[in-house]
């Protein structure tokens, strides 16, 4: 790249010419856009235009003048091109081609759109947080007056879960909440869309294992609780006994019996709080229904029953590279390879939507369980695929049901909104504020989505589309050229599939991309999947996820799942978003004055 100044001067005006020369190619498409984001799509058109060069001698070679390197240029394109063209025509001693660029609107445009998808901003921070919402929202009114205010902004509803009563319940106690505690929030529901996962296993044998917590030489620590439930099937964690002996059981008594392997047990009954009955033991025992029981109080017998029926436990096909295995429609149901004599029939696996099948082909690539078993298909028919297990984790796989199947390398057909979806986006339509498109791949997607919204008179409803496949990101630019028909418009970074699809080393130039992208259409990113997860789950976060939350604040909404300490992730989220801020406003930095500058220091 040479470093003089008529040739910087040229290549650059060279890069502005080929940005307007692409917005001439896509006339058409810029027409069908409304005339408040034909600046936007006009932008992402001249971001795609830049990016499609290689620029990095460029940059260098400018940054040697003290000039722009064109690395800030997201949203606002031409007015950064223009801005190096004139600096570059003043050293010239030339006429500059344009007067002073406007920096500043393509950041405005951002934050209007984000104001009109999430609402507008009420806290400190700038980034609003999305936090999906379990069951319990739906009866605990203070849970969700707690998240609105430590910070929540949105309130997403998974549709994958619960029903619309539950939904409708939820939604009620966001209202509710928002009312109480003068803070707006908006509801997300989130559409399934065409999840691929496993199927049902063939029930497992109906066994209650009870286990004991031991030290470091084998000596039991502390006795283990055990739900003592009447005479009906019970969950795995619950030891059923006949109505007669529970209804007589009290403090003190005990429950005795041999277990499965015919050693002597005892149950000691601590507590009796209607309807639970709580018993405890030190000795771990396997109890299979029909196994003799005996109601002991004080030494005496009182009354002998059997144990009751028990819940079957999941069945799991184990696996290791190497294994080869069957994936059938939903019909099958799952079991674990089986042997013959010399004759091993492979495991079966069934899957939700055998419809991929015929789009499915030799070769393609697998992954089940957010990519924890990696496989490739080596016979493809109608009936099945016929899969080669490549990887699992170092001590063997366990595939159960209900488990996510990814196929990165396969063009599937199948449309993002489902039958089911369709049902969902009827109460979606007339009580949520936002709807989550889910595996968006191609613009037909979207159009069907907003047809969809027309067709229910829901057109100003906020679309948020989530990226979560190879297709789809690789179609982001039309993904994004599509949706700015609309007025509110987001994008999802889901990161759990899309990482599975396009290799989690992948996972960080991806998500920058998508973030360039989208501020380039001056469209808001959510930043999801996994923020503060150890946080959520167990109470105390990892330095891994500190430092992901703090990248989250170049977004301009982060997502929490739910959690038992979904507060706490909330509050500490809200924290480190405020924190950044202060130093860096998209990836800019904003050099605010560091306190560790003030200290004692002396030149060597």
């Amino acid at each position: 790249m040479p470093d003089d100044l008529e040739s910087l001067y040229k290549n650059v005006r060279d890069l502005i010419e080929d940005a307007e020369r692409l917005c001439t190619e896509f006339d058409a498409e810029l027409r069908l856009i409304p005339e408040p984001h034909q600046a936007s799509a006009r932008n992402l058109i001249h971001y795609v235009a830049l990016r499609r060069k290689d620029i990095r001698a460029l940059q260098m070679a400018l940054a040697a003048w003290g000039l722009s390197s064109l690395g800030r240029l997201e949203g606002h394109v031409m007015a950064g091109l223009l801005s190096v063209a004139n600096a570059l025509a003043k050293l010239l001693g030339r006429e500059p081609p344009q007067g002073a660029p406007k920096f500043r609107e393509g950041d405005d445009t951002l934050s209007r759109h984000t104001t009109a998808l999430f609402g507008l901003r009420q806290r400190e921070h700038m980034v609003r947080i999305m936090v999906t919402l379990g069951a319990e929202a739906a009866q605990d009114l203070s849970l969700v007056e707690t998240l609105i205010s430590e910070g929540m902004d949105v309130a997403r509803i998974n549709t994958a879960h619960d029903d619309v009563h539950v939904w409708a319940a939820m939604i009620g106690n966001v209202r509710k909440a928002a009312q109480r505690t003068g803070r707006a929030c908006r509801v997300l529901m989130d559409l399934e869309g065409p999840k691929l996962r496993t199927g049902a296993m063939a029930p497992g044998p109906r066994v209650l294992h009870v286990a004991v917590k031991r030290d470091a030489r084998g000596m039991v620590t502390a006795p283990t609780a055990v739900t003592v439930v009447a005479n009906t099937t019970s969950s795995r964690a619950e030891l059923p006994v006949p109505s007669l002996i529970w209804a007589q059981l009290q403090v003190g008594d005990s429950l005795t019996f041999k277990d499965i392997p015919g050693r002597q047990r005892e149950l000691t009954i601590v507590e009796r709080r209607e309807p639970l009955v709580l018993a405890q033991t030190k000795q771990p025992f396997f109890v299979e229904p029909g196994i003799q029981i005996n109601h002991v109080r004080q030494g005496k017998v009182l009354a002998i029953g059997v144990v009751g029926d028990i819940a079957p436990t999941e069945t799991v096909i184990h696996l290791a590279p190497g294994d080869r295995f069957a994936l059938m429609g939903p019909t099958h149901v799952g079991r674990p390879a089986q042997r013959h004599h010399d004759i091993v029939q492979p495991a079966v696996v069934p899957c939700t939507l055998p419809e991929v099948f015929r789009e499915v082909s030799f070769h393609d690539r697998i992954f089940f369980d957010d990519g924890k078993i990696a496989g490739v298909v080596r016979d493809v028919s109608p009936e099945a695929l016929h899969i080669e297990v490549l990887r699992t984790p170092p001590n063997g796989g366990k595939l159960g049901a209900d488990k996510g199947i990814n196929l990165p390398d396969t063009a599937s057909r199948l449309p993002a909104l489902s039958d089911e979806d369709l049902q969902h986006l009827d109460f979606a339509a007339a009580h949520a504020d936002i709807i989550g498109l889910s595996f968006v791949r191609t613009r037909s997607d979207i159009e069907r989505l907003y047809e969809e919204l027309d067709r229910r008179g829901a057109n100003h409803l906020g679309v948020l589309l989530k990226i979560e496949t190879k297709r789809g990101f690789e179609n982001l630019p039309d993904l994004l050229l599509s949706a700015l028909r609309r007025p509110a418009v987001g994008v999802m970074v889901a990161r759990g599939d899309l990482g599975v699809e396009l290799g989690f080393e992948r996972m960080a130039e991806v998500q920058e991309q998508i973030l360039w992208l989208c501020e380039a259409a001056h469209v808001p990113v959510v930043w999801a999947t996994q923020v503060l997860e150890t946080l959520n789950k167990k109470g105390a976060p990892t330095r891994g996820e500190v430092t992901d939350a703090a990248m989250s604040a170049r977004a301009e909404c982060v997502m929490l799942n739910k959690g038992p300490y979904v507060v706490e992730a909330v509050r500490f989220l809200a924290d480190i978003l405020l924190r950044m801020q202060d130093h860096h406003q998209k990836k800019t930095p904003m050099l605010r004055k560091l306190k560790v500058s003030e200290g004692r220091w002396v030149p060597s």
